[in-house]
C-alpha cells in the first residue's frame, strides 16, 4: 500500500496539474449547481401543482355528478334514467383514467366503472369518514394515482333540496396521474438536453475567462524564468492585479539584495585577494631587496627579518579571521550556549586589553547598572565583545575614553560601548560591518586592522538571535550598542 502511495505521489510531482483546472472546475460548478438545482425544485414544485389541479379538477367534476345523482334519486332507484348516469361515471373516469365506484348506505357497490366489484361490499376508512360528512383524499407518489371519497348527499322529494349533514352514498375515484408523469419525463429529457448545452457554454466560457485571468500570471512566469536564467539584471513587472504586482514587487526587492549579495560577494573575493596578496607582496620586495644586497650589515638584515615576520604575523591574522568567520556562516555551526555571568565576562575582556589601552593612554571604564546573566556563548560572546572595545581603543584618541555599560530588563540585555575616538562619516555607518570594509584604510592598515572584526561580531550578534546598530558623529566618536535575549531559544 505504500509503495502505491509513493507511486501515487510521484506520477502527481511529475504531472502537476495546472491551476486553470480547478478554477475551470469551480467556474462550471458555481454555475451548473444553482441551475441544476433550481431547475428540480422547479420540476418538483410543478408536479405537486399539477397533482394538486388535477385532484381539484376531479373533486369539482365528481361533487357536480354527486349532486346530479342526488336529485335524480340514482341510489334509490326512484328515477329511471340511471344510463345517463352510469354513461356519465364511464364517462368521467376515462377523462381522468381511473376508476369510480359507487357505494350506498348499506356499503354495497350499485355501480363499478369497471364492472368488477358490482353488489360486493366495500368498507374502508375513506368510505367511513365520508358516511360521516367528509371528503377526504389520497396521493400514492410511488405508483402515481389518487383517491378520492365525494359524499353523496340525500334529496327530500317534498321539498326538493339537498339534505345537509346526511349521506345516501359515496362515490370512490381512483385516477391515475401517469400522464402528468409521462409528460414530465419528455419535458425533463428536452432540459436535459439544454442542460447540456449550458454545461458546453459555461465550460468554453470558464475555459477562455480562466485563460484570460491567468495571462498576467503566464507573463510574470516568463519573467521570473528569464531571470532565472541569469538575466538578473531585467525588472520583473507584472501590475493587472493587486497579486501579481505585490508578486513583482517582493521578485524585485529579492533581486536587489541578490544583486548586493552578488557584489557583495565579489567585493569580498576582490578584497581577499588584495589583503592577501599585499602581506606577500611586502614579504616578497624585502626578501628580494636582501638576495639583492652584498655584504648586508647585521642591523639592516634584522631590521629587513623584524618587517618580514610583521607580514607574515599580519597574513596570519586575517587567515584567522577568514576562518573564524568561515565557521561561524556554516549552516552546521551552533552554539554551545550556558548561563554565564555577563558582569564578570565583560571586566575579564577590558583586563586584557587594558595594557593596548594604556599605551596610549586611554581610559577603560566599566558601568554596571545590575548583575546579568544570559544563556551565551561564552567564546563567541568574548570574541565580539574583544573586537568592540579593541576597536574603541584602536581608533580612538590620544589620553582618550572608552566606556562600557551593561543594563538589562525582563527580556534582554544591553551592552553599549562608546568611545571619544574618530568617529564614522555618516555614509559609511551603514557599511561597517561588511567584511573587509575600512573607513579609512591606510589607518586601519597602520593599527594593525583586517577588516573582518566587526564582521565577525555581527555574525556572533545574529546567532545568539540579537542586533546590534551604531550611533557615530565624525571628530567626537561612536557608540556601538547590542541587544541579546536573556534565554537562548534555537
Amino acid at each position: 500500500m505504500r509503495k502505491i502511495r509513493e507511486r501515487i505521489r510521484k506520477i502527481y510531482r511529475k504531472h502537476t496539474p495546472s491551476v486553470k483546472v480547478p478554477l475551470i472546475i469551480l467556474m462550471v460548478m458555481f454555475c451548473m449547481i444553482p441551475l441544476l438545482v433550481e431547475s428540480r425544485i422547479l420540476a418538483s414544485s410543478s408536479r405537486q401543482s399539477q397533482v394538486e389541479r388535477r385532484i381539484i379538477d376531479v373533486q369539482n367534476q365528481c361533487q357536480i355528478l354527486s349532486n346530479k345523482m342526488s336529485r335524480t334519486g340514482y341510489l334509490t332507484n326512484s328515477v329511471v334514467d340511471n344510463a345517463a348516469i352510469d354513461t356519465e361515471l364511464s364517462l368521467l373516469s376515462d377523462i381522468f383514467s381511473g376508476r369510480i365506484l359507487i357505494v350506498n348506505s348499506g356499503f354495497k357497490i350499485v355501480e363499478d366503472t369497471f364492472s368488477l366489484s358490482k353488489g360486493k361490499t366495500l368498507i374502508s376508512n375513506e368510505v367511513i369518514r365520508c358516511f360521516q360528512g367528509e371528503n377526504t383524499s389520497r396521493y400514492d407518489s410511488l405508483k402515481h394515482y389518487f383517491v378520492l371519497a365525494i359524499p353523496i348527499p340525500e334529496f327530500e322529494q317534498e321539498t326538493g333540496t339537498i339534505t345537509t349533514g346526511k349521506t345516501a352514498g359515496v362515490m370512490i375515484v381512483t385516477a391515475s396521474t401517469e400522464s402528468m408523469y409521462s409528460l414530465e419525463d419528455s419535458l425533463n429529457d428536452k432540459a436535459s438536453l439544454y442542460e447540456m448545452m449550458i454545461f458546453v457554454i459555461l465550460l468554453i466560457l470558464a475555459v477562455l475567462s480562466v485563460h484570460f485571468i491567468m495571462k498576467p500570471f503566464g507573463s510574470l512566469i516568463a519573467s521570473i524564468r528569464r531571470v532565472g536564467e541569469g538575466n538578473l539584471d531585467e525588472d520583473v513587472n507584472e501590475e493587472a492585479y493587486r497579486e501579481t504586482k505585490q508578486i513583482s514587487e517582493t521578485i524585485n526587492k529579492t533581486l536587489e539584495k541578490l544583486k548586493a549579495v552578488d557584489q557583495s560577494r565579489q567585493e569580498f573575493v576582490s578584497n581577499v585577494s588584495h589583503e592577501l596578496k599585499t602581506p606577500i607582496t611586502s614579504i616578497r620586495v624585502l626578501a628580494d631587496s636582501l638576495m639583492g644586497m652584498e655584504d648586508t650589515p647585521k642591523e639592516l638584515y634584522q631590521e629587513f627579518m623584524h618587517d618580514i615576520s610583521d607580514e607574515i604575523d599580519r597574513e596570519s591574522k586575517i587567515i584567522d579571521d577568514l576562518l573564524t568567520l568561515v565557521r561561524m556562516d556554516k549552516a552546521s555551526s551552533g552554539l554551545s550556549c550556558s548561563q554565564v555571568q555577563i558582569n564578570g565576562l565583560i571586566e575579564m575582556v577590558l583586563k586584557r586589553l587594558r595594557p593596548i589601552a594604556r599605551k596610549r593612554n586611554i581610559e577603560l571604564i566599566f558601568e554596571s547598572k545590575r548583575d546579568v546573566s544570559a544563556d551565551i556563548d561564552e567564546v563567541k560572546f568574548s570574541l565580539a565583545v574583544n573586537n568592540l572595545v579593541e576597536n574603541a581603543v584602536k581608533y580612538n584618541k590620544e589620553d582618550g575614553w572608552v566606556r562600557v555599560t551593561l543594563d538589562a530588563d525582563h527580556k534582554f540585555f544591553y551592552l553599549k560601548v562608546a568611545d571619544s575616538g574618530i568617529g564614522i562619516p555618516a555614509e559609511f555607518k551603514e557599511r561597517v560591518f561588511e567584511r573587509f570594509y575600512r573607513v579609512d584604510k591606510a589607518r586601519s592598515r597602520e593599527t594593525g586592522g583586517t577588516g573582518l572584526g566587526l564582521a565577525i561580531t555581527k555574525s556572533v550578534v545574529l546567532m545568539h538571535h540579537g542586533a546590534i546598530r551604531v550611533d557615530s558623529v565624525e571628530g567626537e566618536g561612536s557608540t556601538f550598542m547590542v541587544r541579546i535575549p536573556l534565554i537562548y531559544i534555537p
